[in-house]
């Protein structure tokens, strides 16, 4: 087999099209209408499990339970990925942590501390519920590992680190000299 000793050049004047064109020479939508954008039925039927991977049981073998349908719901006015779980509405805890208590508390460190101290077993989602919520922006792109909680005991936790903040801040004040001394 005889090989070239000269690689081929490519250079923006190549034959458009060609084996040796370096950009594709026509666009892959005829109008920004048709950017690869989604819509709201692609995001519903990834939601349900009928498309995109999300779906299907939690891997553990024929009889498994049906537990990666994932639902948008609303927690103090704001929608948040949940799971239902043996008949229980779980949440996904890194998006509430994000959205609700890390302006709160030092780090998610912090929240699992509070977790344990309330008698708190989150749930670990399976690598297929990790897929749903990352494909839906709930979690970061290169995490792989998540909880789950209650929605009652996120409110446990809530109220748990708005009242640690209160008594900071009252402790602040309460002890800080008004008069500069």
């Amino acid at each position: 087999m005889a090989v070239s000793a000269t690689p081929p050049v490519l250079s923006p004047t190549s034959t458009p099209g060609g084996a040796s064109s370096l950009f594709r020479p026509d666009s892959l939508y005829s109008s920004p209408a048709e950017s690869p954008r989604l819509t709201s039925s692609m995001i519903n039927s990834f939601i349900t499990g009928t498309g995109g991977g999300g779906g299907g049981t939690n891997g553990n073998g024929p009889g498994a339970v049906h537990n990666n349908e994932c639902k948008m719901v609303e927690v103090h006015g704001v929608k948040v990925a949940s799971f239902t779980v043996d008949g229980q509405e779980l949440i996904c805890l890194p998006q509430v942590f994000d959205l609700f208590l890390k302006h709160l508390v030092g780090g998610l460190h912090t929240v699992y501390t509070k977790l344990k101290r309330l008698d708190i077993c989150p749930v670990v989602c399976t690598v297929e519920q990790v897929r749903i919520l990352r494909g839906l922006g709930a979690i970061q792109p290169g995490v792989n590992r998540c909880k789950l909680i209650t929605r009652k005991d996120f409110e446990a936790l809530y109220n748990d680190c708005t009242n640690a903040r209160q008594d900071l801040y009252h402790i602040h004040f309460r002890f800080t000299p008004s008069c500069g001394i």
